[in-house]
């Protein structure tokens, strides 16, 4: 019979390596590692489900137990792994696509995260798609019409609304910005 555990701040490819080595450190077998969740082949003992709890913690991330903190970090990391790590975000609502994901419903979901986070799903997804936003401007691949387009906002003149409600600059400021930065650097 197989174990499944929860892991807050498991956000990247190295927390992703980092816990593989620690299971392995244990004798744990697994086979599911993704953000968040891991699953080993093992009934996990208290004593290396402690351990495992001990390591994890050296490196920053959190073995989680009660239910409501799982919801919140399984909600999280979809959105995450929605903006940040997927070429084309899904067609459907975020809140079809959370819930589908999660397999519970939206609102209930909504309720759980604005209640023990502070602030609704919406605006965490909008963060986090200004986060990419800021990146993929640093990056220079895209011009503004063509990341608006791939992170679905309606217009670039919202994707620059939404910019500057949340950072205070324009995007335009923003790359301005990082050149700037680049150059002063050059002439050191």
């Amino acid at each position: 019979m197989s174990t499944k555990l929860f892991i807050k701040y498991m956000v990247s490819l190295r927390c992703k390596l980092m816990v593989k080595e620690e299971l392995k450190k244990l004798g744990l077998h697994y086979v599911v590692v993704e953000l968040g969740i891991i699953e080993v082949l093992e009934d996990i003992t208290k004593e290396q489900r402690l351990q495992l709890k001990r390591n994890l913690s050296k490196s920053g991330l959190e073995l989680m137990d009660n239910k409501k903190s799982i919801l919140i970090e399984k909600i999280r990391n979809v959105i995450i792994e929605m903006i940040h790590y997927t070429d084309e975000l899904p067609k459907v609502n975020y809140s079809d696509y959370i819930s589908e994901k999660i397999g519970y419903d939206y609102t209930y979901l909504a309720n759980i995260f604005s209640e023990v986070k502070g602030i609704t799903i919406q605006q965490f997804i909008i963060i986090h798609k200004i986060e990419r936003v800021k990146e993929l401007i640093i990056y220079d691949e895209l011009n503004l019409t063509e990341i608006s387009h791939k992170l679905h906002y309606s217009s670039v003149a919202h994707l620059s609304n939404q910019f500057k409600k949340t950072t205070g600059l324009t995007p335009t400021f923003y790359k301005q910005l990082k050149e700037k930065r680049k150059q002063n650097l050059e002439d050191l």
